[in-house]
């Protein structure tokens, strides 16, 4: 078996991934070398260059794979991500690696730690990132804060972060990890979940590249390629191409691939797509067994998004996301809740292991009555409604992850086991988790619905049902046109609806704000 020269860039990070793929060739039996090439991207670091100009577009690679075409070397690994989709004449991809973790990072100094605030960062903090896609998708969560460019590699951004020219950096996962950096006490790390703060396309794979045709070498790099992950960031990629943006695009696409209940492949891609970095970032969910219409009917959605009419039947505050969001994308949104409601005096507080919020309501209401509650664990429904547990100083234990409530009543209950559960509940609630515990629960009643009677303007388009009790208010003074297009809360308002006729309004995936934008822009 010949020996295989491998060509990297010299920083500390890009030597891990050559010297990775040099112990995966070893075990097939090659011998190694690693050649360390000079690119423009790295001699830019001594330039007042913005990151995003470079990334993406070949800086970190055109002398690498000069070097491949010229016969220097046989081998080139990437950060797959760094890659433009299109690889050069003469040259393949040839394998990828398994995927570190695709996730972000904010990494923020102690001092700037606010855990009632998204993303547990306080207001008004400087961040630095000089990635679009970061930028416009933290500022979309985080309007208040102030982004500063930084570049350097990882070890460096670290040293500037704790040096305090920023409160905050962002920082992929990945490499983190690989380098294996110890971020002390000194520093908070806030893991952000790739399906709410989406990726670059490929984000935490290497790429291997070969000379198209080195056929040897491309058997060989076949035994060590990943073809699961080689898919999924196939699409993801696709959807980069699409769009032809390179990385100045602030363009996020992550997807993720599980079997159904059919024994077939169910393909899930988030996208983030924003006009500039300081712009509000259209933000999607789709999914389909058939892999490869993904990418286009992503392209195809993205493009014929156009403003609506919105009521959402919920009152928003000041920091909530949806509301802001869609206004940002023009579109006309009235948010107000069909419903009001009205606190019910606790008279005695049951004592049990464990207190589940089933919505943000009943922690308003519960805590609002100032309860000296002990020690207990707390489960929260959603993401939503963890949130709003934080604000009075506590932290969920236990966070649904689905829509389904019957299907989070019963992980809930694999946790809990025979605990005692106390569950502050509105006045007539339908209990829904309750029903998949054991008898050892018990309901307080802490607030009860009162309905309104609003008439919402027949010109509206689109209707988001947040629960059974707006859907009854609804109907109450409305009747249901049939340009109108629902999105309903959860099974239970689903339910709601198709008792009044509605059928197959669109469920978002999420109890959240970001699954609700999900839902009115795929109906857009």
């Amino acid at each position: 078996m010949k020996k295989v020269k491998i060509g990297t860039r010299g920083s500390e990070l890009a030597l891990w991934q050559a010297n990775y793929t040099k112990t995966l060739l070893e075990k097939q039996g090659c011998e190694v070398e690693i050649k360390v090439i000079s690119t423009e991207g790295d001699r830019s670091q001594e330039w007042n260059t913005s990151f995003d100009k470079l990334e993406g577009k070949g800086f970190f690679t055109k002398e690498i794979e000069e070097a491949l075409l010229n016969n220097e070397i046989d081998l080139a690994v990437h950060s797959h991500k760094d890659l433009p989709t299109i690889s050069p004449d003469g040259l393949m991809i040839a394998g990828v690696s398994d995927r570190e973790d695709p996730s972000d990072l904010l990494i923020i100094r102690k001092e700037a730690v606010d855990e009632k605030e998204k993303f547990n960062l306080k207001q008004k903090a400087i961040v630095g990132t000089s990635s679009s896609r970061r930028k416009a998708q933290l500022l979309a969560f985080r309007d208040d804060v102030e982004i500063k460019d930084m570049r350097g590699n990882v070890p460096t951004r670290i040293k500037k972060l704790l040096s305090g020219e920023y409160d905050a950096i962002m920082l992929a996962a990945a490499g983190v990890e690989r380098l294996e950096i110890d971020l002390g006490d000194d520093l908070k790390v806030v893991k952000l979940s790739p399906q709410e703060f989406v990726p670059a396309p490929a984000q935490g794979v290497l790429a291997w590249q070969i000379r198209e045709d080195d056929t040897s070498l491309e058997i060989l790099i076949g035994k060590i390629n990943n073809e699961d992950v080689q898919t999924r960031i196939n699409l993801e990629r696709r959807v980069l191409n699409l769009f032809e943006g390179g990385c100045q695009m602030p363009l996020g696409v992550y997807c993720e691939s599980e079997m159904n209940e059919k024994d077939k492949y169910l393909f899930k891609i988030w996208v983030s797509k924003a006009e500039a970095w300081d712009k509000q970032p259209i933000q999607l969910y789709f999914e389909s067994i058939f892999a490869y219409e993904l990418p286009e009917k992503i392209l195809e959605k993205i493009n014929s998004i156009t403003p609506q009419k919105v009521f959402i039947t919920k009152t928003f505050r000041e920091k909530d996301y949806l509301e802001k969001a869609l206004k940002k994308l023009n579109f006309d949104v009235t948010a107000k809740s069909l419903i009001e409601f009205k606190q019910v005096e606790m008279h005695y507080l049951p004592i049990s292991e464990w207190i589940f919020f089933s919505s943000k309501h009943a922690v308003r209401y519960f805590f609002n009555q100032k309860p000296k509650i002990g020690k207990v664990k707390f489960g929260c429904i959603s993401k939503q409604t963890s949130a709003e547990l934080r604000q009075y100083g506590h932290r969920a234990d236990f966070i649904g992850q689905s829509t389904d409530t019957k299907m989070i009543g019963k992980q809930f209950s694999s946790l809990v086991g025979s605990a005692k559960v106390l569950f502050p509940v509105p006045k007539e609630s339908m209990q829904s988790v309750q029903q998949q515990l054991s008898k050892n629960t018990i309901n307080l009643v802490v607030y009860e619905t009162l309905k309104q009677g609003i008439v919402v303007d027949t010109k509206t388009n689109i209707i988001v049902f947040t629960s059974p009790s707006n859907v009854d208010a609804f109907f109450e003074k409305n009747k249901w046109q049939e340009h109108y297009k629902a999105v309903a809360m959860g099974e239970a308002t689903e339910t709601a609806l198709y008792r009044k006729g509605v059928r197959k309004p669109a469920k978002p995936i999420t109890f959240d704000d970001l699954g609700l934008m999900h839902c009115i822009l795929s109906l857009s």
